[in-house]
């Protein structure tokens, strides 16, 4: 079942630090209050996917923002555990946020993801996405 994530509860914390090890070897753990504030942004949607135990299988986080030119969406943080991937958790996760996005009046939902992660770039593009060309820059503080 995919649903919007809305408490930071002490259970969900372990459970989305646990995600995050999967998505990111360099991204510190959450504490509690940081999850909190994560869902507290009024941008950000959190969608999670759970089995029908309610363990945690996968998130995406969708923010939809106005820009100049109009509303749109991104989608980051895409992860599924790895023992429920290639049961379509990630394709659910995908179109419900873009439905979502489309719900709040985003004219369009971007994301990236490395070539290496040929998986993940199927799933996109079976799921609509369009490879587009583009230069990705990125400043990070050192």
């Amino acid at each position: 079942m995919i649903t919007i994530q809305r408490d930071a509860t002490e259970a969900f914390t372990v459970e989305i630090n646990a995600l995050i090890r999967q998505l990111s070897s360099s991204a510190p753990a959450l504490t509690r209050e940081q999850v909190t504030a994560l869902l507290d942004q009024q941008a950000l949607s959190l969608f999670v996917a759970r089995d029908n135990a309610g363990s945690l299988l996968g998130m995406l986080s969708l923010v939809v923002f106005n820009i100049p030119t109009g509303r749109r969406a991104w989608i980051e943080d895409v992860v599924v555990t790895n023992a429920a991937r290639g049961q379509g958790i990630g394709r659910q996760l995908v179109e419900a946020a873009v439905t979502h996005a489309h719900e709040l009046g985003a004219r369009t939902v971007d994301l990236t993801s490395r070539p290496s992660r040929e998986a993940a770039n199927r799933l996109y593009q079976r799921s609509g996405f369009v490879a587009r060309e583009t230069n990705v820059y990125r400043f990070a503080d050192q």
